[in-house]
């Protein structure tokens, strides 16, 4: 009896390589690489080189350390963060959940909260040193209601607390509103059975927002709490304009160093200062906010 003979299997074909994908996510690389890794890279090595011989040095790390600005700098620029972001967090989550509440003019409300998306820091300054100044809008409005007979000067080295508190309200008027839409959109992608299921079992709104929503927004709030203090650590218009040198910060340390000095090298130690911090705190938010697997699957 004859043995039918089993033709070997045919090698499977490679299906060819799909370049698309990369093609799309080419443009954003090349930005990034050219407008951020190249920048970055270059900073640290010019805080890390001698300027003439080019040899290894932690001098200009030095220099910047004995600066007389540097404590007031570095003490500044976590303070100010450490109350802006949170006030901005807080605001921009009642702003989304109100929004995320469909009320009649919801969507009025979401484009005039935006609305500061399209002002820079600069502009902002310029805004609020107007309302601020000792012939700005507030004085006016407190002279005209007779709460005052002379002209509060707000602005004043004799009042740091004030200069940090003009600094901090300007920024969370102005930044508030990227924070509320990350937690706008992270809102949207929470299906309304959840919260439904919770009205179900009887849980109240607090209840809901805490143990509903805010675990399901810790993604967004993650995102958001990066971007807002790596943005915080670059401050520098604001401050320059309501405050000037009186409120030292760290990206305004690094310009003076830049243009008044003519020392790039320590400029750039303070700006590889500004990157260790920001990726110190990234770390911390990834670490502590972070989004378990079996939450995920869940």
């Amino acid at each position: 009896m004859a043995v039918a003979e089993i033709a070997p299997p045919r090698a499977r074909r490679r299906a060819p390589l799909n370049w698309t994908p990369y093609l799309l996510v080419l443009p954003t690389m090349a930005y990034l690489g050219l407008f951020f890794v190249y920048p970055m890279v270059q900073a640290i090595g010019l805080s890390l080189t001698e300027p003439q011989t080019g040899t290894f040095t932690l001098s200009h790390f030095q220099r910047m350390s004995g600066d007389l600005y540097f404590r007031q700098a570095i003490r500044y620029s976590l303070l100010i963060t450490a109350l802006a972001v949170p006030l901005q967090v807080i605001l921009a989550l009642a702003i989304a959940m109100l929004v995320n509440t469909r009320f009649h003019g919801h969507s009025l409300l979401l484009y005039v909260a935006a609305i500061p998306l399209a002002i820079s820091d600069l502009a902002a300054g310029l805004i609020w040193l107007s309302i601020f100044t000792e012939r700005g809008y507030l004085n006016a409005f407190l002279g005209a209601a007779g709460l005052t007979a002379q002209p509060i000067t707000f602005l004043t080295y004799e009042h740091p607390e004030w200069l940090v508190g003009a600094i901090v309200l300007t920024e969370v008027w102005r930044a508030t509103a990227i924070v509320m839409i990350i937690l706008v959109a992270g809102l949207q992608l929470i299906p309304k059975d959840y919260v439904e299921t919770a009205q179900v079992f009887g849980a109240g709104r607090w209840q809901t927002l805490r143990h509903v929503l805010l675990p399901l927004l810790r993604p967004s709030l993650q995102t958001a709490l990066i971007i807002r203090t790596i943005l915080a650590f670059q401050l520098f218009g604001t401050v320059i304009i309501l405050a000037g040198r009186l409120v030292p910060v760290l990206a305004g340390e690094s310009y003076f160093w830049y243009t008044l000095y003519r020392s790039p090298n320590v400029a750039s130690a303070y700006a590889t200062l500004i990157l260790a911090l920001s990726a110190v705190i990234t770390w911390a938010y990834l670490r502590l906010l972070r989004v378990k697997e079996a939450e995920v699957r869940a």
